[in-house]
């Protein structure tokens, strides 16, 4: 459970340091009993990181493949460097298959949430617009999915930071104003809510 493996963490972080103030100096109870001290604030530190991003992966399993759940990840979960929003830019009201776009430094990413073969031209269809209202810019494409091609919920954010870069702060905002020409996306059909779903944002 998160709560042992915070535990485990926390053990683990303290033994290192406490071996590291016996290797150091270990015949002064001083330099022991500071690095102890170090130890045990690094490991419970550690292990309060462990429990939130467990609590996170939980949340996120218990939302994926939901319709919106992207949104709500982008919504609640995504660093100040990146200008993205919670409503989907292209949406199918059929399948609620959705397209979503975040704007940060390696350029303009296209999310898109359902399946891999009806969602494809969507994703399409939104590059070529992005690709004339912010020519040059890279466009990267997504697809958050369970399926062997699919990103997992949980692992969407570490895989947008992972992303190479190439704008810098002013040039993502120049970015981000162009796009606002193409308006906020269509109406949001019923089922459609990202409001619904609340990711725990990282104290971290």
């Amino acid at each position: 459970s998160a709560a042992w493996l915070a535990i485990l963490v926390l053990l683990l972080v303290l033994g290192a340091f406490i071996g590291i103030g016996f290797l150091t100096n270990g015949s002064d109870p001083w330099n022991v009993g500071l690095w102890s001290f170090t130890g045990l604030l690094t490991g419970v530190l550690g292990a309060m990181v462990t429990m939130t991003r467990r609590a996170e992966r939980a949340a996120f399993q218990q939302i994926e493949g939901q319709a919106g759940a992207v949104g709500a990840v982008l919504d609640s979960n995504m660093r100040r460097s990146w200008r993205a929003k919670s409503m989907p830019v292209a949406v199918d009201p059929k399948s609620k298959n959705a397209v979503y776009r975040a704007i940060g430094k390696p350029g303009v990413v296209l999310i898109a949430e359902g399946e891999s073969v009806r969602v494809r031209q969507m994703l399409e269809d939104e590059a070529k617009k992005v690709a004339r209202v912010a020519p040059g810019v890279a466009i990267h494409k997504l697809r958050v999915g369970t399926d062997e091609h699919g990103i997992r919920l949980h692992l969407l954010t570490k895989t947008l930071y992972k992303l190479p870069k190439a704008l810098n702060r002013a040039e993502v905002t120049a970015v981000v104003s162009r796009l606002e020409s193409l308006g906020s996306g269509p109406a949001i059909p019923k089922g459609i809510d990202p409001l619904k779903f609340r990711a725990p944002k990282r104290k971290f």
